[in-house]
């Protein structure tokens, strides 16, 4: 039986928080930036860093899988980036190397990509310091079998410069459905913006968001250490957090039947749909968790409704279809979360 992955064990903390991720960047000394490689030097790097990092899981007590991105389907690549594993540039770019990855994706080191190592750490709790602590081990171990590339007043160098410095990109994933509909997002979101961190939507197409999902992260990375970049999405990811548990509270006070009423008619679409575009399904899937979080509705059984929308993006729900199955990506995704989501009680 196979390991859960991280997305997929139920989830511990019915609240406003998802996950957390932290990503470091790091290029090798005396090696030009992957870019820079031709096709048989970037072959022989991703080799040399295999074979250099075979013993990485002893750090963290985990088993990875190497696999050959270069060669893999888009289909599956793009299926590794909407689960977060790995960046749209791996997903797109047929010249990366390889990539690490633990059995339940916790932990994914991706080698020769557009930096010659990306170490990134995630899971589904609010605990930035605990996924920090886990990368600087991951980072040590690499340091002492590779020597980086580090410049004593600019630090680690990379490939863009917007990662100078301490190469770490710190983020939260909140789902906000409240506040995200309101008319003072667009507002709070450049007043937070001001003080070095970004908003972005999870899921989506162009400007539009799909499900209510925004990740909060770090702009600055030259200048500040580690520890300040952590503290200060953590501040803003909490200033964030206690607005959407603020307009909730009002909206269950003020206009409760009105709030259970879209529930409710969400839960009752996504029991019964035969077809679900991604953006319905997100969309009706956000109402029902933040309706189990204030526990306006209850499932006989654990149901874990980030899992569903990580699993029924267009490049995922592909992968979970049957094999020769013609059915259409909506179809399948409304089968899948029939197949998934709980009855109630």
């Amino acid at each position: 039986m196979s390991m859960l992955k991280w997305y997929q064990e139920t989830e511990n903390q019915h609240d406003v928080f998802v996950a957390s991720r932290i990503r470091l960047v790091r290029n090798l000394d005396h090696y030009p930036f992957p870019v820079k490689l031709s096709e048989e030097e970037r072959v022989a790097l991703t080799r040399k860093l295999e074979e250099g990092l075979k013993d990485i899981g002893s750090v963290c007590g985990r088993s990875f899988q190497k696999l050959p991105l270069s060669s893999m389907e888009t289909e599956r690549r793009e299926a590794l980036r909407e689960r977060r594993v790995i960046n749209g540039a791996g997903a797109q770019k047929k010249g990366t190397g390889s990539l690490l990855v633990s059995e339940d994706e916790t932990v994914s080191i991706t080698l020769a990509g557009e930096d010659h190592v990306r170490l990134q750490c995630m899971n589904g709790q609010a605990d930035l310091t605990g996924l920090w602590e886990e990368v600087n081990r991951l980072d040590d171990y690499v340091n002492e079998r590779f020597d980086y590339a580090f410049h004593e007043r600019y630090g680690y160098l990379t490939a863009y410069p917007t990662n100078v410095g301490t190469g770490l990109r710190a983020a939260v994933t909140l789902h906000l459905p409240m506040l995200s509909a309101g008319k003072r997002f667009g507002k709070l979101v450049g007043e937070i913006s001001r003080f070095g961190v970004a908003v972005r939507g999870v899921y989506g197409d162009g400007n539009e968001n799909y499900g209510a999902l925004y990740e909060i992260s770090n702009q600055k990375t030259l200048g500040v250490t580690e520890e300040e970049i952590i503290s200060l999405v953590k501040q803003m990811a909490d200033r964030l957090a206690a607005s959407e548990r603020k307009m909730k509270s009002v909206t269950l006070k003020n206009h409760r039947t009105d709030m259970e009423d879209e529930i409710f008619k969400s839960y009752g679409v996504l029991r019964y749909a035969r077809k679900l575009s991604l953006k319905e399904a997100m969309t009706y899937l956000s109402q029902v968790r933040a309706g189990e979080m204030e526990g306006l509705l209850q499932f006989q059984k654990p149901a874990n409704l980030h899992r569903l929308m990580m699993e029924i993006q267009p490049a995922n729900i592909r992968l979970l279809m049957p094999e020769g199955e013609q059915e259409d990506s909506k179809q399948a995704r409304a089968a899948y979360i029939r197949k998934m989501l709980p009855e109630l009680v």
